[in-house]
């Protein structure tokens, strides 16, 4: 009979917290525009520096402590950047840790850093340019909590490596896409 009376209040003790659990882990939807710097280097042309907007849109998470204001969150979105031959398409998943500092209950300010991962899924028509399937990038970032159901941010990816190369005649070119992001996300 013990033994069952425990089991029965163990139930009942983890139902309890079951509640306060799942407010940690909280889901949302997230986009907004990129601002892409093509960034072409060759060693017989020099630099030339390209620029384009573009846009991503997707359902996203975020789990956080709330006293500590430490956290994940974490997004799977389809994304645009670059343009006329360079444009990207594809599934953009950033991974970031977050710290949060509260400035009352209804609004706070947090910074973020952690990978990108970005999954092209356009192909180049250039016979000689291997665009990039996968790519990696830094992802930094800041901004703003409302309402505890807005967050207005910013984030500067860097390119862990080239997202296009190709060799013509001995010339190695490679680009790379730099990009800005003005997010909007909305917390259900």
């Amino acid at each position: 009979m013990k033994k069952i009376f425990s089991v029965c209040i163990m139930a009942v003790v983890l139902m309890m917290a079951m509640p306060a659990q799942a407010q940690l882990i909280k889901f949302g939807v997230k986009g907004g525009l990129n601002f892409s710097e093509l960034d072409l280097s060759a060693k017989s042309i020099g630099e030339i520096k390209d620029n384009s907007t573009g846009f991503f849109i997707g359902p996203m998470a975020e789990f956080t402590l709330p006293i500590v204001g430490l956290g994940i969150d974490g997004a799977v979105m389809f994304s645009q950047r670059g343009k006329d031959e360079f444009k990207q398409q594809g599934l953009e998943i950033p991974v970031n840790l977050k710290y949060t500092i509260g400035l009352g209950s209804m609004l706070g300010i947090y910074i973020a850093a952690g990978p990108d991962f970005f999954f092209n899924f356009k192909d180049v028509d250039w016979e000689n340019v291997d665009a990039k399937k996968t790519q990696v990038a830094l992802n930094l970032g800041a901004g703003v909590k409302l309402l505890r159901k807005l967050q207005v941010g910013i984030n500067y990816q860097i390119p862990m490596g080239d997202n296009f190369e190709w060799k013509d005649a001995g010339k190695a070119i490679t680009a790379k896409n730099k990009t800005l992001q003005a997010s909007v996300a909305y917390i259900f």
